[in-house]
C-alpha cells in the first residue's frame, strides 16, 4: 500500500541524482526527501494517487466489475485516509475493520522519462510490516484466487504473510497467483521467491526480464519451460511486443496495442487487474490476456497508474459489449 507522486525527467537527470532507470528502488525517507527536493521544480502528476503494484491491479478488477478484497497496511494519516478513501470509491472491500497503528505510511516516487518508462524509488514505511495480521482467511477461502505480489519479498514479515496466504488458499482450494513485480525482485531475493513460490502455483505474472531473471536464462524458450515447472499457467508480458499466456495446455501470443507511449508505470499492474477480471468471468486465457493488453496500452498512452473511473465500463463493454 503506497501513495505515488509521478514527477517526468530526463534521462540526464536520473544520472545525476543516482537512480537506476527502470526498477524499483527501495530508499529510506531521507533519501525519498532529498530527491524531491531535487526535483521540486517539475511538473508533478498524479500526485498523492494510491498506488502499490497489487493496489492498483485489485481497483482495476473491482472497476471492471469483480469482486475483490485488499489485504495492505497504511497508518492513521493524511496518505492512509487518501489510500483507503481510494480503495472504496473504486469498491474494493478491505482489512481495514479497526484503527489503524501509527507510523507513516508508505509512498512511491515515480519517475518518467520521455522515452516512457518508470523508475520507482519506495520507501515502505509502515508497509514494511505487513503482517499475516492483515490477512483475513474468511475473504481469502470466499475468493477464487489470491494474488500476491511479488514486492512482498523486501519485508521479512510481508514474506511470511506471502507464503501464509498463498497456504491458506491452498488448504481452502482456492487458486494462487503471482506476480514477480520487478527484475529485482527475482534477482536479489531468489530465496524468498522461490519460498512465496513454493511447491506450485496456479498463475504467474512476469515480464520478460522477469521470466529471464527467475530460469537464469537468456533464453525465452527456456524460460517457459521453468515457468511451467512452478506454475499450472503464466502470463508473460513483452512490452511492445504484446504478450505470451499459457493456460496449462496451450501456449498463445497476445498481439499488442499500438499506442503512443508516455508513461509505463502501472501498465504490469493493469494487465493483471484485467486478466484476473476476465478469467473469473469466464473467458479462456487468449481472450482474458487481448482484453489485458487492451487494457494496459490505455494505462501507457496516460499519465498515473489507473484510467479516470468512466473508463473502465467503457473499455469492458468496448471489448466483451457488456
Amino acid at each position: 500500500a503506497l501513495v505515488d507522486t509521478e514527477i517526468k525527467v530526463q534521462d540526464r537527470e536520473l544520472a545525476q541524482i543516482n537512480v537506476e532507470k527502470g526498477l524499483m528502488t527501495l530508499v529510506d525517507e531521507e533519501r525519498q526527501r532529498e530527491l524531491l527536493g531535487h526535483l521540486e521544480g517539475h511538473l508533478v502528476k498524479a500526485n498523492h494517487a494510491s498506488g502499490g503494484s497489487a493496489g492498483n491491479s485489485m481497483i482495476a478488477t473491482a472497476q471492471f466489475g469483480g469482486p475483490t478484497f485488499m489485504s495492505c497496511k497504511v497508518a492513521n494519516d493524511a496518505d492512509g485516509d487518501i489510500y483507503i478513501a481510494d480503495l472504496e470509491a473504486a469498491g474494493v472491500d478491505h482489512c481495514f475493520k479497526t484503527e489503524r497503528a501509527e507510523g507513516t505510511t508508505g509512498k512511491c516516487l515515480v519517475l518518467i522519462t520521455p522515452d516512457a518508462e518508470r523508475s520507482m524509488n519506495t520507501f515502505l514505511g509502515i508497509s514494511e510490516t505487513l503482517s499475516s495480521e492483515q490477512l483475513d482467511a474468511e475473504a481469502i477461502s470466499a475468493s477464487e484466487y489470491v494474488y500476491i505480489e511479488g514486492y512482498l519479498v523486501t519485508s521479512p514479515t510481508g514474506r511470511a504473510a506471502a507464503v501464509k496466504a498463498r497456504e491458506l488458499a491452498e488448504a481452502a482450494g482456492v487458486k494462487t497467483a503471482l506476480s514477480f513485480s520487478d527484475p529485482g525482485m527475482v534477482e536479489f531475493f531468489r530465496d524468498g521467491m522461490v519460498e512465496i513460490v513454493g511447491e506450485r502455483l496456479d498463475l504467474i505474472f512476469c515480464n520478460e526480464a522477469e521470466a529471464l531473471g527467475w530460469a537464469e536464462t537468456d533464453s525465452l524458450e527456456e524460460a517457459i519451460e521453468k515457468l511451467k515447472q512452478v506454475a499450472g499457467s503464466f502470463v508473460i508480458t513483452l512490452g511492445s511486443r504484446g504478450a505470451l499466456t499459457f493456460d496449462g495446455s496451450e501456449l498463445a501470443e497476445i498481439p499488442p496495442h499500438q499506442v503512443q507511449a508516455v508513461d509505463s508505470n502501472g501498465a504490469g499492474d493493469m494487465f493483471a487487474g484485467a486478466f484476473l477480471y476476465a478469467i473469473t468471468r469466464g473467458e479462456d486465457f487468449p481472450t482474458a490476456g487481448r482484453f489485458a493488453s487492451l487494457a494496459a496500452g490505455r494505462i501507457v498512452a496516460n499519465y498515473g497508474p489507473r484510467l479516470p473511473a468512466a473508463d473502465y465500463p467503457a473499455l469492458r463493454a468496448e471489448f466483451f459489449g457488456d
